[in-house]
């Protein structure tokens, strides 16, 4: 997550150079978009964080059911097709 807000930030920085150079609002409302991304993702760091935490600690106290694959129990956790509560 922390990789995908450093690009967002390098596109954005892209974007508002534009609009500063063609004097484009067009472009500058692009900009601004990309703000809105940097700030969610930048609500989703905690998030991430929680789960890898109750990942970990699910291991240590042997929660992780033995019949699981790595990958199964990745799936499990960070199923995409669930929707993050923020």
């Amino acid at each position: 997550m922390q990789e995908h807000i450093e690009w967002l930030k390098g596109e954005h920085k892209k974007y508002t150079d534009q609009a500063q150079k063609e004097s484009s609002m067009q472009v500058l409302g692009y900009a601004f978009k990309i703000d809105d991304c940097i700030k969610h993702a930048e609500s989703m760091l905690e998030k991430e964080k929680e789960t890898i935490c109750n990942t970990f600690s699910d291991a240590q106290h042997g929660a992780v059911e033995s019949r699981w694959t790595a990958e199964e129990y990745f799936e499990e956790i960070f199923n995409t097709n669930k929707k993050w509560d923020i």
